[in-house]
């Protein structure tokens, strides 16, 4: 029989045994913060009815996702989490107590060209707060604050959260008498670090068809710049002339205090007017992350506030905010960059039992000794030559070994091997378990990132 040649299809991760437990780390980080801020976890299902995804959709959305028929039913594969979402508060509204928080970490699916660090299977991980009817303005502070939280928890220090009002660019572009324009000039401005100024000049001209004095305007407005406070201070003299912008200005001024009441200080955001989200259905406060030292990843994680999550499937005004880290991306990017921990312990087990009688069971009962302690433990039980017992134990990098022979089992004891200092001791149960944890306890720190 022909044997098929495995491989790996384009736009899709595999990760060895090691880097899969940092990204499990990664993800566990993560899950551990959500939850810290009152977040409830929540998977939907990978497979959806394509009416139900492409209620929101059209144009590239349509282009890229992975939809098939089964029988009489057209489906599709998740795009995003947030339209799940939508559909899930919706469905279950009368179910579900508000403001609803949750959080989930999921492989959603794109069919778009596979790049380096773009994949079309890919883990993102949301965090949304939805209101019923009304959601308050410190919410919309509380959700950077959480990005901020996860990040300095990842060991991600140089990085800033960079943060803009819609209603600010609305009323501005309003003032300009270009308000049915507003959405083609947003989307254009948000091309402004891909492609630098002038070209997003000649695309507001040429493609959007507005004036050389109002493109002009424009990129003087958003170029302004300084610290939070100056840039606020500059955008207070434009207050008094449009409404949609006062309150989008309040709104900014709000959320810059709020975050800095909840700790993140002031390097890590910055109020930054190019920041626009392409997306239409962001309403007020939009937010956009970059790593300072490398800009040419662009955003790493991003989001904002809409008014309306599900629109399409309920006449329920459903306000939310929310943001997006898009995890498999960071976590190649991060890999690419050096800057994953690789001190971190990646083994399966903290503990390998090696018996060396041919009664398995002395092995079994110290190896459920260790488990019920809380010890991560495997037993070796092939019939291997010790060196090769050993080997297995140092590729897979697990830091200590438990021998169990003959003398180990009349007196009662374990002989337990650091492997990373070298030293070998024979010692009770009970110690060995003492021993073992606080090892354990002392290599446990360490962060997923570290930053050179």
């Amino acid at each position: 029989m022909d044997k098929i040649k495995p491989r790996t299809l384009s736009g899709f991760m595999e990760l060895l045994p090691a880097p899969q437990q940092q990204m499990e780390r990664f993800m566990e980080t993560l899950r551990q913060t959500y939850s810290l801020y009152g977040f409830t976890p929540l998977d939907t299902p990978i497979i959806e009815d394509a009416q139900i995804l492409l209620a929101k959709g059209g144009g590239e959305t349509e282009k890229q996702i992975y939809r098939f028929q089964k029988g009489d039913s057209d489906l599709a594969l998740r795009f995003d989490l947030t339209v799940p979402l939508a559909k899930y508060v919706a469905l279950h509204y009368g179910e579900l107590t508000f403001p609803f928080r949750r959080f989930q970490i999921g492989k959603v699916y794109r069919g778009e060209r596979a790049q380096r660090g773009r994949f079309r299977e890919f883990y993102q991980a949301d965090i949304d707060i939805i209101g019923d009817g009304k959601l308050d303005i410190m919410n919309e502070a509380e959700i950077p604050s959480i990005i901020y939280k996860t990040f300095s928890r990842l060991g991600l220090k140089r990085f800033q959260i960079r943060v803009n009002n819609r209603k600010i660019l609305n009323g501005f572009y309003a003032m300009l008498g270009l308000t049915e324009q507003s959405g083609a000039v947003m989307r254009t401005v948000d091309k402004l670090d891909k492609i630098g100024p002038d070209k997003v000049k000649v695309l507001l001209m040429e493609d959007v068809g507005i004036s050389q004095d109002a493109a002009d305007e424009i990129l003087r407005f958003i170029a302004i710049e300084g610290s939070n406070a100056e840039v606020l201070k500059a955008l207070n003299a434009y207050v008094g002339r449009n409404e949609v912008f006062d309150q989008g200005y309040e709104e900014l001024c709000t959320v810059a205090r709020y975050l800095g009441a909840f700790g993140v200080p002031e390097e890590n955001f910055r109020v930054d007017l190019t920041i626009a989200r392409g997306l239409d259905y962001y309403t007020g406060t939009v937010y956009e992350t970059a790593m300072l030292d490398h800009p040419e990843i662009g955003s790493i994680c991003s989001g904002g506030r809409y008014d309306n999550l599900a629109e399409y499937y309920t006449d329920k005004p459903l306000p939310g905010v929310g943001i997006s880290i898009g995890v498999t991306r960071l976590f190649y990017v991060l890999g690419e960059q050096g800057m994953l921990n690789d001190q971190l312990v990646t083994a399966p087990a903290d503990v390998l039992v090696l018996p060396m009688t041919e009664d398995m069971g002395p092995a079994i009962t110290a190896a459920t000794a260790l488990r019920d302690a809380g010890i991560r433990t495997q037993i070796y039980s092939e019939k291997k030559k010790f060196k090769a017992k050993m080997s297995y134990c140092s590729k897979l990098g697990i830091p200590f070994a438990v021998l169990l022979g003959e003398d180990e089992i009349a007196a009662g004891k374990l002989s337990v091997k650091n492997f990373s200092t070298g030293e070998q001791v024979t010692v009770s149960p009970e110690e060995a378990i003492a021993l073992i944890q606080k090892e354990l306890d002392a290599r446990s720190g360490g962060t997923v990132i570290v930053e050179h």
